[in-house]
């Protein structure tokens, strides 16, 4: 461990820029936003917990996300391409000899979790202590000793983005808890897997594993999640910029409030249809007996967890046919399949909106103007869970500035994000 004093001036040397330079993928003499935004997460860990500069500690991250492919095929144990992203969040950490969790968030402030208490608390669900409780019991569980630590943290993975903010905080609170308790011995997968049981058990959001994986793994990801504990990654070599094209994720103003029995109706519907053909999720059941026993199955399931059936098969069979076409270096039929998956969801999926209120449906409007403005080019799909939040667009290099400013234009200033594609994904980055 680093005392805060070392930290300090190593930061206000050349010592970290090559690191900083490879995780936020800029130029070496281009990170005074990044060496600062690190600067202030050690003042602020002194400030809020009043540590001198002797005091021991260490730096991590946790990157955002975004969903290439497979758009809800995840808690089907299906495939999922997906990406760490240059936006992220980071923390500066210490041990406490308090037998507390303390995690201080910029603009949401502390929570505190006793680590002799670790016992789901019901009221806590949809909060930010539910996680935080949920990580450390079930590293406990796992028999490494978690004791009391202090972390102060800033974050530029604004929640509602599609960027996956909460995924991205439970990846960063078991990549602290990891190395200051656990000896780096937890893989990566594993803190990706401890931040979903967090989220499912002690939030009490049915969400899939992708966007841990994701925001922990980084780079380009193929996923296969046949088998649930061990699933297959495979790391894809592919940059968006050199072939012309900027990611761009675009906020369409929607507000995720009360959507979490929409988000839980997908999986519900996709696994009731498993069940009439016999299985416990889609993965397990061949698209053919599908189509051989529909009728039976729209009795049995209704049309639209029929219709989420036959989105789910579709879209795993893009996500095998995005990865052969990025690995073969053809980007145009890569985003001939990004438009598929968009339709897809649009049509079969059905996440585009709750439809409950005809009067409110960003995502819908944003699709619309994002393809106005690319005419015909690039391509553009719901991102993420849907409903509400984000679309993501690949925008030719030479159109993103009037795509960003009509963009803007139509759903307000800031919305229209440019990504890039970072190598690293959840880890220690100082100590």
């Amino acid at each position: 461990m680093l005392t805060i004093r070392e930290l300090k001036e190593r930061l206000a040397g050349d010592f970290y820029r090559p690191l900083l330079a490879k995780t936020y993928c800029k130029a070496a003499d281009q990170l005074a936003a990044e060496t600062g935004r690190i600067q202030g997460v050690v003042s602020g860990y002194q400030r809020v917990f009043a540590r001198g500069e002797e005091a021991e500690v260490c730096v991590c991250t946790a990157a955002g996300r975004t969903e290439v492919g497979g758009n809800h095929t995840d808690h089907q144990r299906g495939k999922v391409l997906a990406a760490s992203v240059n936006r992220d969040a980071v923390a500066c950490a210490g041990r406490n000899d308090l037998g507390l969790i303390r995690i201080y968030s910029e603009g949401y402030g502390l929570v505190t979790v006793d680590t002799a208490a670790l016992a789901k608390v019901p009221e806590e669900e949809n909060t930010t202590i539910s996680l935080v409780r949920g990580i450390a019991a079930r590293i406990t569980a796992m028999g490494y000793p978690v004791a009391g630590f202090d972390a102060y943290l800033r974050s530029d993975v604004p929640g509602g983005s599609g960027l996956s903010s909460s995924a991205c905080y439970e990846v960063l609170v078991g990549v602290m808890i990891n190395h200051l308790f656990c000896s780096d011995a937890l893989t990566l997968t594993q803190i990706a897997q401890i931040g979903q049981y967090a989220e499912n058990v002690y939030f009490g959001k049915p969400s899939g594993l992708m966007d841990q994986m994701a925001c922990a793994l980084g780079g380009i990801v193929a996923i296969d999640f046949a088998d649930a504990e061990h699933p297959v990654c495979r790391q894809v070599d592919f940059d968006f910029t050199q072939a012309g094209h900027a990611l761009c994720i675009i906020d369409t103003g929607g507000c995720h409030a009360d959507l979490t029995p929409d988000y839980g109706a997908v999986p519900e519907e996709m696994r009731a249809v498993a069940a009439a053909l016999g299985g416990e999720v889609l993965s397990e059941v061949a698209e053919e007996a599908l189509y051989a026993n529909l009728p039976a199955v729209r009795a049995a399931c209704g049309d639209r967890a029929v219709l989420r059936a036959m989105h789910y098969y579709g879209d795993v069979r893009r996500v095998e046919q995005q990865v052969a076409a990025l690995e073969a270096g053809d980007f145009d039929c890569f985003l001939a399949l990004v438009s598929e998956s968009g339709r897809s969801s649009f049509c079969y999926l059905q996440n585009v909106a709750t439809y409950r209120n005809p009067k409110e449906m960003p995502v819908a409007v944003a699709l619309a103007v994002a393809e106005r403005l690319l005419a015909g080019r690039g391509a553009v799909r719901v991102h993420g869970g849907g409903f509400a939040g984000t679309i993501q667009a690949y925008v030719p290099l030479e159109m993103a500035a009037p795509f960003t400013a009509g963009m803007e234009a139509a759903l307000g200033k800031g919305t229209c994000h440019e990504m890039a594609i970072r190598p690293v994904g959840g880890a220690v980055l100082m100590d």
